[in-house]
């Protein structure tokens, strides 16, 4: 018996010490690049980690030296992209993933194969094709693009919204059209009340994709500099000829950057995990 409770002791002892050491090393990057964006020195390099001074100019400057690293306009440009990427891949992947769980027709479950299937190869095998696609419908380096990129696959993203919606029983549906509902009525005025978790998880993964986004964007954009997005735009700040004079600024930038998502996450974080945990129950 003592045996087995100093076991026991010494597993939740090391399984603490394991945790611990696995968030310092989450941590250390963060805690850095946070160190760095106050740091008054120049340079991408140094031999020391602490800065010997400290100034917030790299945060202000990223709001007033905007002549050639223009981060306001960047920054509205993606929270525009991501809102509107947000509102269209919200109600596809829904809606596509309602039509999925709850209705039978003939090449449904081909529909399903081919969806997962498709969904396995990655985004950017196709963006050279989508490029010249947007191109010859005059739409290239435009935000309109980016928005239509983003959200033109939301479709094939049906899987976790489609197990959540499988959890939910169909005697509800069942009722609602004894009652004399609709689909659409059932759609919208039941299973999505009951879904709250889901949509706040798809809302998520779909208002970060601009945010992350630089392949796409890249190769949408080019040239067109005052529509880059904020990937594209901080990207700029490491290149050979600006790293050693703006890379402090880099740091500030992503800083200032990664706040709404954190914030998003802190705020949404239950129903994040209840609509992951949820959805990988049926499939």
């Amino acid at each position: 018996m003592k045996n087995a409770k100093t076991r026991t002791t010494f597993t939740t002892v090391l399984t603490y010490f394991v945790l611990i050491v696995l968030s310092i090393l989450w941590l250390m990057p963060i805690v850095w690049l946070v160190i760095t964006s106050f740091r008054a020195e120049p340079g991408a390099w140094t031999e020391y980690i602490l800065p010997k001074s400290y100034t917030l100019k790299n945060y202000t400057k990223l709001f007033t030296n905007t002549e050639l690293f223009n981060y306001p306009r960047w920054f509205m440009n993606t929270l525009v992209v991501a809102i509107f990427t947000c509102i269209i891949t919200t109600v596809l992947n829904l809606m596509t993933s309602y039509t999925l769980s709850r209705l039978r027709f003939k090449g449904r479950k081909a529909m399903l194969n081919v969806g997962l299937i498709l969904g396995m190869f990655p985004g950017f095998m196709s963006m050279i094709a989508i490029y010249f696609l947007l191109k010859a419908m005059g739409l290239s380096q435009s935000l309109v693009a980016l928005v239509l990129v983003y959200s033109g696959g939301a479709g094939l993203s049906y899987y976790i919204a489609k197990g959540f919606f499988d959890t939910i029983p169909r005697s509800l549906d069942e009722a609602a059209k004894i009652d004399g509902a609709t689909q659409n009525d059932i759609f919208w005025k039941i299973i999505l009340p009951l879904s709250k978790p889901i949509v706040i998880y798809t809302v998520l993964m779909a208002f970060m994709a601009p945010w992350v986004d630089f392949i796409f964007v890249s190769v949408i954009m080019k040239d067109n500099y005052n529509n880059y997005t904020i990937a594209l735009g901080l990207y700029q700040m490491l290149t050979r000829e600006n790293i050693y004079q703006y890379f402090t600024q880099f740091c500030a930038g992503a800083v200032l950057i990664s706040i709404p998502i954190t914030l998003l996450f802190i705020k949404m974080q239950k129903y994040y995990v209840e609509g992951v945990t949820a959805g990988g129950v049926k499939g």
